[in-house]
């Protein structure tokens, strides 16, 4: 039976940088991974430029049943340790918005950069590896493999969640969190368009690839004020995908397309300054051409009168309409595009200094399979940075 101290299962980002800093503490340190490459959510994150961090981080960024779970890795691993260890590397970057930041050197730089850590400290990563079975002893771990049986005194278990099937996602982490006795939060789709049936979903299908600046709310979640895009099934783009985690079936989003706080006062002025303009042009002055004739029906009257025949009540009943749009999805794209996982193994029985359950010493969950989700921006990767980190001084 082969030996080790330390073994992680999944080779993605939290298990990676897990293992280097594991093996670097002098623990001899294995990652398995039933993948024929390690780190595919790194590869194609950000259209492979990988959004691996943003400066913004803070616990607020993350749904959890427990909002505060995640505060104690976050303020001990930052966004600029990170960009530390980049930096030893010769890597660089730049903040793209919202504090999102880019690798210049692409995706494929930052997975090499995760692999000479490990290799540099000793670990060893092996591959198109499957996980059989585990079995816990006094004060270790048998499991079981395809490539032979292992034991460990400690084992991490970073194997995501269920987010991108074809990159290999499985349930597996919370197979193995029942065994021990942990609860699973619900999982869902998260980080994901949404999408529309009947009337509607034919008029999004119409106006697909138009896109404007949006303020989304799913309540009870915060506003996103962001990019909308309309597609063939629905909507998408960052305000979408962020308002998305926090929707839940049968309720509505609710789209302000006035995110600026101006309002209409264009076509107050428009009505004071060129008063013979028609109503259809006021609008198409402050959305894409494309989408007006759908807005055109949040007006009482036709839209070609003249915008000096609307009175003040007109014009506040537009506006209202156009900065509280109710939509109410049918659903979302669901794990197959869904960036990540929302829900997970639950926290309650998880130490927010180590990742190590409650239940089973030697036992961790790192990343995103545990019950903390990140907004879109880069905020998942920095969990995965923190909460591996975490685990990694203790496993």
């Amino acid at each position: 039976m082969e030996k080790v101290d330390c073994l992680v299962i999944g080779a993605g980002a939290a298990g990676l940088f897990c293992a280097a800093r594991t093996a670097a503490r002098g623990r001899r340190t294995l990652v398995l991974d039933h993948g024929r490459k390690p780190a595919e959510k790194v590869r194609i994150s950000g259209g492979g430029r990988c959004n691996f961090t943003n400066l913004n981080t803070h616990a607020d960024n993350f749904l959890s049943d427990n909002r505060h779970f995640a505060k104690s890795a976050l303020a001990r691993y930052r966004p600029e340790d990170f960009c530390a260890l980049m930096q030893r590397h010769g890597l660089s970057w730049q903040e793209k918005t919202l504090g999102q930041l880019f690798c210049d050197q692409k995706s494929g730089a930052i997975i090499r950069m995760l692999l000479d850590e490990l290799d540099s400290a000793g670990g060893t990563l092996r591959l198109e590896t499957s996980l059989k079975a585990v079995e816990a002893g006094p004060d270790s771990f048998r499991v079981s493999t395809s490539y032979g049986d292992i034991s460990c005194q400690s084992l991490v278990i970073a194997t995501g969640g269920l987010s991108i099937p074809k990159m290999g996602a499985t349930g597996l982490a919370y197979d193995l969190a029942r065994q021990f006795g942990h609860d699973i939060v619900p999982v869902r789709p998260a980080l994901v368009p949404l999408t529309f049936e009947g009337e509607i979903q034919a008029d999004f299908k119409a106006l697909a690839g138009v896109s404007l600046p949006v303020q989304a709310t799913a309540r009870p979640g915060p506003s996103f004020t962001e990019g909308l895009l309309f597609t063939h099934r629905g909507l998408s783009g960052p305000a979408i995908l962020q308002a998305s985690s926090y929707w839940s079936e049968g309720q509505p989003v609710v789209l302000n397309l006035l995110p600026d706080g101006d309002g209409l006062e264009p076509v107050r002025q428009m009505r004071r300054q060129t008063p013979f303009r028609s109503v259809q042009t006021a609008l198409s002055s402050l959305f894409p051409a494309r989408l007006v004739p759908l807005l055109s029906r949040f007006h009482s009257g036709p839209v070609s009168q003249p915008v000096h025949t609307l009175s003040d009540r007109d014009i506040a009943v537009l506006e209202g309409a156009l900065q509280a749009w109710h939509l109410t999805p049918s659903g979302s794209e669901g794990w197959r595009t869904a960036e990540v996982t929302a829900g997970g193994v639950a926290t309650a029985a998880l130490s927010s200094q180590s990742l190590e359950s409650r239940h089973r010493k030697g036992l961790f969950f790192i990343g995103e399979c545990v019950d903390v989700t990140g907004w879109l921006g880069g905020y998942n990767f920095q969990w995965a940075w923190a909460s591996a980190a975490a685990a990694a001084d203790h496993a």
